[in-house]
């Protein structure tokens, strides 16, 4: 069964937008760099060819990376910050230290500036799923139990 993927709405849109530039732009303009490349001769020695062909696979595997993504997410609407749960920034202090980090909670394509993912499928993510501010939560990493105090949670 594939991964759900829980997403924003405006995330979905960003992505669908990717992928239809992608699928059209995209395909059209890296097979017009393999051409040309195409007509500067020998291709075993063909530099341009080379990375224009190295392109196009880490393009076609972006697509197919969103495509699984689009076909296979749910759209978090409605933030309930009550407990840690997708699309919601958590704020965590490892036990032991003074520092309190940010995390958003959720799908890398999630992505905000200046703020680091937690995937909800990692071990850390796993433990937080679910707990509420002043909760602390235990988890292994490494052969070793990492607990985390929830500071705060916020959409």
């Amino acid at each position: 069964m594939p991964e759900i993927h829980h997403i924003s709405a405006e995330t979905h849109d960003r992505l669908q937008a990717e992928f239809t530039d992608l699928t059209g732009r995209g395909r059209i303009d890296i097979a017009a760099q393999i051409e040309t490349a195409r007509l500067l001769g020998d291709l075993s020695e063909n530099g341009d060819y080379h990375a224009a062909k190295e392109e196009q696979g880490k393009m076609e595997g972006r697509i197919m990376r969103l495509k699984s993504i689009l076909e296979n997410c749910e759209i978090v609407a409605g933030f309930d910050d009550s407990a840690v749960a997708p699309g919601l920034v958590v704020s965590i202090r490892f036990k032991g230290d003074d520092e309190v980090e940010q995390f958003l909670f959720g799908s890398i394509e999630e992505r905000r500036p200046g703020i680091e993912v937690v995937s909800p499928g990692s071990p850390m993510g796993q433990a937080l799923e679910g707990a509420r501010a002043g909760q602390t939560v235990t988890y292994e990493a490494n052969g070793n139990q990492l607990s985390i105090e929830v500071v705060a949670i916020e959409a």
